[in-house]
């Protein structure tokens, strides 16, 4: 199949790329030009927020279009408004950011969304194309680690644990959260289009199963090699703080878990990566070849003092 994507050299989109083109796909990838793309690839070079740039895909067709990179409905709009609707799939990289908070766990994919959610517009995207008949598939997932993560998530603890820094932890430790491997998350969605059933289909994509704060802690100390009873971690009272919140520590302060029973079911996948197994690979595969050499930890002194 003829498929664009939109994003393609970094994170999600370089296991995608390559199983893609295991698969015998003929790939295009709009991007900005700062990463090399792979042997036998096509390269659109322009940002996707620059309408001259986009303009470059006009009266082309495809049949499958892979957004990665959307945040709002109009970026996805504003694609289809110059190739179409793709023949066979759009394929979506939404977010478990969607969801309201609850009081019930393991979240859902018909679990209520919360439209104040910084990623509201991920969930507008996916009402908007079922709603005008865009054959699609939307992936949800929680946390995605591993290799190439341009986020601080694995390495704010690899830093800290690294550095021999005190580790900031909210509460007692107990609150549970999910992460789950990139290259999971890649072949989840190149086998999306291989199965018919995947059609107008949302999917919870991540690790089986959730890892409290302070396992997940645990499992980065044992990635970099270092003795989890020495670790200096600092409890602070999360409660005056957003629960959402992702600034002074990297993940919300409240349970965030969801039930992948249907991606598993549907596409006939189950994730390689549990959560050790994330924090080892990415450790090993990333930071140990890339270390920050001057981490920055002065926000850590508003949650646990000088």
């Amino acid at each position: 199949m003829q498929i664009l994507l939109m994003g393609g050299t970094r994170f999600v989109g370089k296991p995608l790329v390559s199983r893609l083109l295991h698969q015998g796909h003929q790939l295009t990838v709009f991007t900005r030009g700062r990463q090399p793309v792979p042997e036998g690839v096509e390269a659109v070079n322009g940002d996707r927020g620059d309408d001259p740039a986009l303009d470059q895909l006009k009266g082309r067709h495809f049949d499958v279009i892979v957004d990665s990179s959307g945040r709002t409905l109009h970026d996805s709009q504003r694609v289809l408004e110059r190739t179409g609707v793709p023949a066979h799939r759009f394929l979506y990289v939404s977010s478990a950011g969607v969801y309201s908070g609850s009081d019930v766990w393991p979240l859902t994919e018909d679990s209520p969304l919360d439209p104040a959610s910084r990623h509201a517009g991920k969930g507008e995207t996916e009402t908007w194309l079922m709603r005008e008949g865009v054959p699609f598939t939307s992936f949800r997932p929680t946390y995605i680690v591993g290799p190439g993560n341009y986020n601080p998530v694995e390495r704010w603890f690899f830093d800290r644990i690294v550095h021999n820094r005190p580790i900031p932890l909210p509460g007692d430790g107990t609150t549970i959260t999910q992460i789950g491997h990139v290259e999971d998350l890649a072949e989840a969605m190149a086998r999306s289009l291989e199965v018919d059933a995947a059609c107008n289909r949302i999917y919870n994509c991540s690790s089986k199963q959730g890892i409290t704060f302070r396992g997940l802690i645990h499992a980065a100390a044992v990635a970099c090699g270092r003795d989890v009873d020495r670790l200096d971690l600092r409890c602070f009272d999360p409660s005056g703080l957003d629960p959402k919140a992702r600034k002074a520590f990297p993940l919300r302060l409240s349970h965030f878990l969801t039930d992948i029973t249907r991606v598993e079911r549907e596409l006939a996948w189950t994730p390689r990566f549990d959560a050790a197994a994330c924090m080892a690979d990415s450790y090993s595969r990333d930071y140990a070849l890339t270390p920050s050499a001057d981490p920055d930890f002065s926000a850590d002194a508003a949650l646990i003092g000088a």
